[in-house]
C-alpha cells in the first residue's frame, strides 16, 4: 500500500478541515508498522482514510496498483482486514463464530463454511493461541484475550494488509508485549503486512520494524532508529517536560 502525497482531515459546506497534508507512506510486505503520535493528532483519521473508510481530501491511495476507491467492498475485504478498538455488539457467539466471522467475504450466498473456511479459521486459532478458548462465549474472556481472538478473525480473513487501531489499549505491560510480539511474528513468518497505531512508543522503537511519526508540523517515516536520529521524538508531545533520550531509547520526565 502507497500513500501519495495526501491530505487527510473532513469536509463541511464545501469548506475542507485539514489535520494533516502531504503525507507519503509505504508499507511493506513482512513488516510491522508502529503509528505514534500525540492524542488528537489525527492517528485514527490516517487510518481510515488508509483503509477506504473515509476520502483523502487530496492525494490518492494506492493498493496494489489501484487506487482504494476502485475497490468493492467486498473485494477490497479480501485485501485488507482492520481491526478496531471500538466493543463488540451484544452477541452469544462463541471465539470460533467470531473467528468465522473473518471468512465472509469468501462464503456463498447463504454463508455457510467450506473445508477451505473451516481450515483458515482453525489455522487462525492456532497461529494467535487461541485454540482453547473456542467454545467459550466471546464476553467471558479477557480483554487481552479478546485482543488476539479479533486479530485471529483478521488472520481467518486472510488478507496480505491488516491494519489495527490501538490494539494495546485498556492491556497491562506483559500483554501489551505479547500483542506487539505476535504481530511482529506475523509480519515475519506470515508475510503480513501489519500497521497499528498506539500510545506507546517506548515498545513501538523496540518492538516495531518501521514507525510512522504524527507531529503537528510532519508524518515522518522511518525505521526505528531513522526516527532517533532525525529528532522527531523531541517534537512529539508539546511538552518541556517530556524528552526523548536516544542513548536509551526511551522518554524521560524531568
Amino acid at each position: 500500500m502507497q500513500a501519495n502525497n495526501i491530505s487527510i482531515g473532513y469536509s463541511s459546506k464545501k469548506l475542507n478541515h485539514i489535520i494533516a497534508s502531504g503525507i507519503n507512506l509505504t508499507l511493506k510486505t513482512g513488516t510491522l508498522t508502529a503509528l505514534i503520535g500525540a492524542n488528537g493528532i489525527g492517528k485514527s483519521t490516517l487510518l481510515r482514510t488508509l483503509t477506504g473508510i473515509q476520502e483523502p481530501l487530496s492525494g490518492n491511495v494506492i493498493l496494489n496498483g489501484k487506487g482504494i476507491e476502485s475497490y468493492t467492498p467486498a473485494r477490497l475485504a479480501q485485501q485488507l482486514s482492520i481491526v478496531l478498538t471500538e466493543s463488540l455488539p451484544p452477541s452469544n457467539l462463541t471465539v470460533y463464530q467470531l473467528v468465522a466471522l473473518g471468512r465472509q467475504p469468501y462464503t456463498n450466498w447463504v454463508g455457510s463454511l467450506s473445508p477451505e473456511d473451516h481450515f483458515k479459521i482453525t489455522e487462525a486459532l492456532e497461529l494467535t493461541q487461541t485454540s482453547h478458548l473456542s467454545d467459550k462465549k466471546h464476553f467471558e474472556i479477557s480483554d487481552g484475550q479478546l485482543q488476539k481472538v479479533l486479530i485471529a478473525r483478521a488472520l481467518a480473513q486472510d488478507t496480505p494488509l491488516i491494519i489495527l487501531d490501538e490494539p494495546t489499549t485498556h492491556l497491562d505491560l506483559r500483554h501489551k508485549v505479547s500483542l506487539l510480539r505476535l504481530l511482529k511474528k506475523l509480519a515475519g513468518e506470515q508475510g503480513k503486512c501489519i500497521l497499528y497505531s498506539t500510545h506507546d512508543p517506548d515498545l513501538a522503537l523496540q518492538l516495531s520494524d518501521e514507525l510512522i511519526i504524527m507531529t503537528r508540523d510532519t508524518v515522518l517515516q522511518n525505521t526505528p532508529q531513522g526516527c532517533i536520529e532525525s529528532n522527531i521524538f523531541n517534537t512529539l508531545f508539546n511538552d518541556d517536560g517530556i524528552v526523548f533520550d536516544p542513548d536509551k531509547k526511551s522518554f524521560i520526565v524531568r
